[in-house]
Parts: C-alpha cells; structure tokens; sequence
C-alpha cells in the first residue's frame, strides 16, 4: 500500500513538474511574441518601412518623411490616427537621403542610425558599454535603452528619448532644470514643416530663474517671451518644484494632449478628439502669431488675419524662397535692387501699421512732409514713419537698421514709408508708368484723332489686362496654396500678391515627377475616366502609391473649381475622406495627387456582376456608415460647413480595408455656422443624385447632399444604378421603382439578388432602404440631417416615422404616373422615436 502511494506521489509530482515547464515554455514563448512588437535586442535591426509599436499600441516608432520632403527620419509618432502626428526624432540634425537606412541596437549597447554605407548618422552615444541591453517602446511613448531583459524593470536606465526632447511635450514627459547637474531639458521647435532641424524657438524653465518658464529666440538681439500657463482644469499644467529640480508636466488620460513648441513662435496645447478624428487646440501663447517679436523676420510684415501670415515690404522678396515656402520667416526679406542715393528715390506707403521702436530710430518732432524730405535729403535714411496723434512724431531708420516686427491690418495712427530705388518704382506710390497712364486718361482729348488713339489704347489695355489676370490667377497658385520647398517652374518673382487667398501646407510636385511616377501617362496606369479627366495610379521615387487626377482641358473644371478642391481638401482631414498629398500645374494641365486606393472606386464595385460578389453585406453597411460619418463631418464636425453637390458612387473610393473615402470637392461649397441654404443659377452635378429642389430651382443645402446619400443608400441595397429604369411598363427610376416596391410592402424584393440570404440582417437592411426613403423625400424640410441618420443606423431600437412620397419629378417629366398614398402599419411595439433636428 506504502509503495502504491509512493508510486501515485511521484507520478502526481512528474505531473507537476511536466506542468510547471510547459507553463514555464508557454510564457517564454509569450513574452518572445509580446516583445517582438515593441522590443528591441541587442544586434537588432529596424528596416526603413519596419516599425516598433507599443504595446498599448498607442505608438509607434520608425523611418518616416516630413511634408514636401523625400528625406528619411527615425522618429515616435501617434499610432492608428488619420493624421500622421511626431512627438519625437532621433537623426533631426542629420537626415537620410533614401530609404536604405536602418536603426539597430549595437553590441555596446548604444542605438544607432545607419546609412545604406552603414555610416553612423545618429548615436545615443551613452558613456557606459553594456551588452546586455534591450530597448523597448513604453506606452507613455517613451523609448527607453535598459541594461537587462525586456521583463527586467529594475534595470538600469541608460538612455531614454524623454531625456531628449523634440519639439513636442507629452504626458510623463518633463521638460525643465536638474537643480543638481544643470541639465536643462526644453522642446526645440522644427525649422520648418518639412524639416525637423531646430528651429527659431526654445521653450524651458529659466535657469536662473528658475520658477519662471520663457519661449527663447534663437536671434539673442531679440526678446525673449515670458509663459503663463492659466490655472484652468481643461490645461492639465503644473510647474514642479523639488530639492533636485523644477520641471513642467501635462498630465492627460490616455495621453490625449501634446504641448508643442510651433514653427510659429506659439507654445502649443493640443488635444486629440475621437469625435471630429483631429486634433483641437485648447491654448496657445503668444495667442496669435503676430504677436511673436519680430515672427516674419527683418523687413518682414506679419498680418494676423490673413494666410500666410508674413508678406514682405514693397521693394523686398524673401531672403530664402525654400524656407518662406515652408512657414519659416525667420530669415526675414531683403532688397529687390540696391538703393541708389538721389532725390529720385520713390517711399512705398504702409497705412496703419504697429511698430516696434528700436534704439536704431531717430525720434523727431516733424510735419509730415518735413519728416519724408529729411529722409529723403538723407543717404542713410531707409524709411520714416509719421504718427499725428503722437506729437507729430517722425521716427526714422538708417540703412544699417533693420525693420523688424512690423504689424499690418491694426487700427492704428502710424503710416510706415519704405525708400525704394527708381528700379522699384513700381511699386511705390506715384510710380512713373502708373502716373504716364493717369496723364493719358485725364488730360481732355485736343483732337479727334487723339480721342480716338486713347480710346483704342484704353480698349488693347483692357483687353491685355484680363489675359493677363487670368494668367496670373494660374500662375499665382502655387504661392496661394503650396508651403512646399519644391520648386515650381513658374517664374514667381514677378506674381501679384493674391492677399485674399489662404495658404496652406500642400506640397508642390513638379512635373516631371508626375511623368515619371504614371510612366508618362501610360495607359497601363490609368484606373479611369472621371467627368473631369482620367485618373492614373503613379509611384513616387520612395515606392508611396498615388492617384493622379489629371484635369483635361474641356473638363469644365477651371482655376475657381480646381483652386476650391485644393484648398477644401487640405483643410479637412477625416478617415472618411479622401486625403490630398499634393497638386501640380505645368502649362493648362492641372493634377491632383491623392492616396491610392486599390479598390477604385464603390461604382467600380457595386455595378460589376462579377466584382460585386466581394461586397458582403457586411461590408455594405460598413461602406454606408463610413460616407454618412464623412457626411456628417463635413456638415456639423469639421471648422468649415461643407456641402459637397456632387456625391455619388462614383466619388466613393474604397482603400484596400474597403474604408470609404468622399472624393471630388469641385463642386463642394462653404457654408457659414449661420448659414442653412445657398442657391446658384449654374446647376453642377449628376442627375440621379440631384435633389428636385437644386436641380429645378438651384437651391442648395445639407439636404441637397442627405438626397444624394439616400440615393447612394438605394444603390448599395440593390445594386442598380439610379440612372437606369426599371419596370419596363411604367419606364420607372429607380426611386420611383423602389417607391412601387415599398408602398406594395414588398421592399425586400429590392435587395441584390447577390447577396446570399444566409448572410444578410434582413432587418438590418430594410432599415437602411426606410432611411433611404426619409433622405430622399421632396421636400428638404422633411429629410434627416446626417447626425439623424447616424444615430438611426446604428441603434437597434428606433421606431421611424413614415416616409412621404419620394422626388420622382413628377411635375415636370413623369406627369402620367399616379402612385397611392401610403400609411405604413406599425412595424414595431418599441415607442423609441427619433427626433430630426432641423436647421432654423
């Protein structure tokens, strides 16, 4: 019995011990799965388009490229957000040239950057030499370099990026003054949009102030500016003081907020919000650009209210056009043509403009026309400004004083005159060719044929003057839209300031690029014909996949249309929405160049008999859910009130996940907060989609596009075209053949024969057809916004009211068609209603 017992214990115990090291392979084997995502050992290597992720997967750390530059850095940024977001660069002062780079951890436990010749173009080049280090991605998107095993917490530290801030705080991060060693950790800002090099500002403690918190200017001459943070609850800010040291932490839930020292000269505080898919900025100090010493450099204007911001002064061009392009003024203007001493000398007058008044100005008590001839009478004298309501104060500057921090658009009593030479005359007031043609028009006509000479110079002047306008509309587009250091080929030193027009950051491609990226427009490229021109899938020299809209000639789609998709485009950013990687014009070609998206587009899918057997239902609700969030974001969630016009299936793109994606902003038109209905007497659009009261009467609203969505609705549920006839004995659209349908409660009849009956939510379906119904009735007042629709497709409980009768155009084009009123019974014993929300 003792002996079966013991042979029972010793096989209960080899049980055990089996247990105990399958348990002990298991978790090895977990912790090798876990750790391969945001692990680095040593010997290890990331390629260029190879990534780390948090485990949280929150971050992400690999090679990327910033705005209108090709060049490769290794940096942390957001994880799975629609907007690509860096909080950190490693190679920031010394970027690579191509994607043969790699980032590895090396045997002496340092990480390193490589290029292609495996040169070492970044280090963290820590004093102590450990072999047995691991570098993993935390969730707080700190990346950190421990002695030890991944697993080995208590390791010490040898290097972490948080030590080594960029340009952006976030929380867990500190940036500030070690009591004991000195060290100062601040945010740098980046050099421009497309280069994360530091730039013209530094944000930290004070040093010797240390309680104190100051944005520093790279230019020593100029002030630096004082931070106050308010003490609100909505900015998570605190200033901490210790025995060691004095720092500044965001604290944020789900490190939602990121404090970002801005190209611009602004502290930044930004927070992310899930809703609207951007990112919000709660405060920023200075509160306006304009208000950062001398942000536009010298002999610079900086104008709050218009985009972008800096111009130059009359008779001045940026010192750098590459980096003015890319929103770095830093390096400020210089003279067209060099001043030539004489009382030829023209002043180009600046009404209403703030001053700063340096020690370099002459202050004088002067009229003002005393105050110009005394600079004028003066070789040295570059400019004099005159304020009445200040003692008749006449300020004047010497040639080796430089104008900085000139405000325009302010209500103020000071007028600014800048000395140009008889080079820049023109563009001085009272220049010669303008006062020859003033002379030409005023003086009375002595003669006849005199009167009729000017007349015809009047009438070629005229004539030449809208050619050349609308020349310049063109030519002036780039300057208008692009920040991009690509350099056009068109001649930008003699464009008409367009101050009207805002700038934004979309980059520029040449067209040579263009060519190169489709093969030259092969035909093999082409993934379709558009109503404004075909479309070519391209790849750029670092292998990114794109779609070129190549606008024709006789498109119908002129500068107006193709400037207003451009810049609608680049201000909206939304995962429903087709995002713009850039433009290009060469001569009368136009182009657009978008993300590619390999499955076309939904019509390409949905009227195929053969391609439409990939769309699932599933994925045809998923399809509908993303245009309607897109929708809804154009209408109430993005900065501007967007109605699109021109929706269909067509402008529907799907990524390779089968995301949709809104297209074709031509048409779209800006609508203000208060604004509810437009009206337009040249109707644009497709007819199928167009909602009566804008195809008859060209009134235009979010309706317009709720009618185009309910029509697309339609379409994904049946897959027919809403511009085909149905019912051949009544020769109905399809609204009014699924109205015939519906009224005949016989509306699953409807859906495509396609989509097998096991795999659909027959509920789910009829639902979508009833919105359809609501979306498309005749009058707008009666339709759903989108924020309705949403809420109706997504809840399983809500009971929806009747639709009334569809537009069909009856009045106008089907007037023998007679349809029976409907009274829908109750489908439901759930009393859940739905309230639309109306526009006042």
């Amino acid at each position: 019995m003792g002996q079966m017992e013991t042979i029972g214990n010793t096989r209960t115990s080899s049980l055990s011990l089996l247990s105990f090291y399958s348990y002990i392979l298991l978790s090895s084997f977990f912790i090798l799965f876990c750790s391969a995502v945001d692990t680095m050992t040593p010997n290890q290597s990331i390629s260029d388009g190879e990534t780390l992720i948090s485990l949280d997967q929150k971050f992400v750390l690999g090679f990327f490229s910033p705005a209108a530059t090709t060049n490769r850095y290794v940096g942390i940024w957001y994880n799975n957000l629609p907007i690509q977001t860096i909080v950190w660069v490693a190679n920031r002062e010394n970027p690579l040239a191509d994607s043969t780079g790699v980032f590895t951890l090396r045997n002496d436990g340092n990480l390193a950057v490589l290029d292609g010749q495996q040169n070492i173009v970044w280090s963290t080049n820590t004093s102590t030499v450990s072999k047995n280090a691991t570098a993993v991605l935390a969730d707080s998107g700190n990346f950190i370099l421990r002695e030890g095993n991944p697993q080995n917490f208590a390791g010490r530290i040898l290097w972490q990026s948080f030590d080594y801030p960029s340009n952006t705080l976030v929380p867990g991060m500190k940036v500030g003054v070690n009591l004991k060693t000195g060290e100062n950790r601040v945010l740098r800002s980046w050099k421009n949009i497309g280069n994360p090099a530091q730039g013209s500002f530094t944000f930290g403690v004070d040093p010797l102030a240390s309680n104190q918190l100051f944005i520093w200017p790279r230019k020593t001459e100029y002030p630096p500016m004082l931070v106050n943070f308010p003490t609100l609850k909505s900015i998570p800010i605190s200033l901490m003081n210790d025995t060691e040291e004095v720092y500044l932490e965001v604290s944020s839930v789900n490190n939602s907020m990121r404090l970002v020292m801005d190209v611009s000269g602004q502290l930044r505080l930004f927070m992310w919000f899930n809703t609207s898919q951007q990112w919000v900025r709660l405060w920023s100090q200075p509160s306006e650009p304009c208000s950062v010493y001398a942000i536009c450099g010298p002999y610079g204007v900086c104008n709050t209210y218009k985009l972008p911001q800096c111009k130059c002064l009359p008779g001045f061009r940026p010192t750098s056009s590459e980096n003015w392009e890319l929103g770095d003024y830093s390096e400020g203007c210089g003279r067209r043509s060099a001043l030539q001493c004489g009382t030829k000398d023209k002043f180009s007058p600046m009404t209403n403009v703030n001053l700063s008044i340096s020690g370099s100005a002459s202050v004088l008590s002067l009229s003002a026309e005393d105050c110009k001839r005394e600079c004028l009478n003066n070789c040295s004298c570059s400019a004099y400004a005159y304020a009445a309501a200040h003692n008749n104060s006449c300020l004047l500057w010497s040639a080796s004083a430089q104008l900085v921090d000139i405000r325009d658009g302010l209500n103020t009593s000071k007028d600014l005159y800048i000395r140009l030479g008889l080079a820049d005359g023109e563009f001085a007031a009272g220049g010669s060719s303008h006062t020859k043609r003033l002379t030409l028009v005023v003086v009375p006509a002595v003669a006849v044929v005199l009167g009729i000479l000017v007349l015809g110079i009047m009438r070629w002047w005229i004539i030449q003057s809208k050619a050349k306008k609308k020349q310049l509309s063109l030519r002036s587009l780039p300057s208008a839209l692009s920040t991009s250091s690509a350099k056009s080929a068109l001649d930008a030193t003699k464009l008409e300031e367009d101050e009207e027009e805002e700038g934004l950051d979309i980059p520029f491609y040449g067209f040579q690029v263009i060519e190169a990226a489709t093969n030259n427009f092969d035909d093999a490229n082409k993934l379709g014909q558009g109503g404004f021109g075909p479309v070519y899938k391209g790849k750029l020299a670092g292998g990114k996949e794109i779609a070129v809209k190549r606008l024709s000639k006789n498109s119908g789609q002129g500068i107006q249309e193709f400037k207003n998709e451009v810049i609608l485009i680049a201000r909206l950013q939304h995962r429903n929405l087709v995002k713009l990687l850039g433009y290009c014009i060469h001569g009368d070609d136009k182009m657009l160049l978008y993300e590619y998206t390999p499955n076309k587009s939904l019509d390409y899918l949905l009227f195929d008999e053969n391609r439409r057997m990939s769309l699932n239902w599933e994925k045809r609700f998923n399809i509908i859910i993303g245009i309607a969030r897109g929708l809804l974001y154009l209408h109430q969630d993005s900065r501007l009130r967007i109605i699109h016009r021109d929706l269909k299936t067509s402008n529907i793109l799907l990524d390779k996940e089968m995301n949709p994606k809104i297209s074709d902003f031509g048409m779209a038109r800006i609508f203000g907060r208060d604004q509810t209905q437009g009206n337009t007497s040249r109707v644009v659009g497709t007819y199928g989609y167009m909602s009566p009261e804008y195809a008859l009467d060209g009134l235009f609203s979010v309706k317009s596009d709720v009618f185009s969505f309910g029509i697309i609705l339609l379409e994904i549920v049946s897959g027919r075209k809403s511009t085909g006839f149905y019912q051949s004995e009544d020769n109905l659209s399809l609204l009014g053949y699924v109205w015939h349908l519906w009224i005949q409660d016989k509306g699953v009849d409807l859906i495509d024969p396609s989509l097998a009956e096991a795999c659909i939510n027959r509920s789910e379906v009829l639902k979508c057809i009833h919105v359809a119904l609501l979306c498309v009735q005749e009058d707008a007042i009666d339709r759903p916004t989108m924020a309705s629709v949403l809420v109706i497709l997504l809840s399983e409980t809500a009971a929806l009211p009747p639709p009334k009768r569809p537009a069909l155009f009856v009045r106008r084009s089907v007037p023998n068609i007679k349809f029976p009123s409907y009274e829908p019974s109750t489908c439901s014993s759930n009393h859940v209603t739905v309230t639309f929300i109306q526009g006042r």
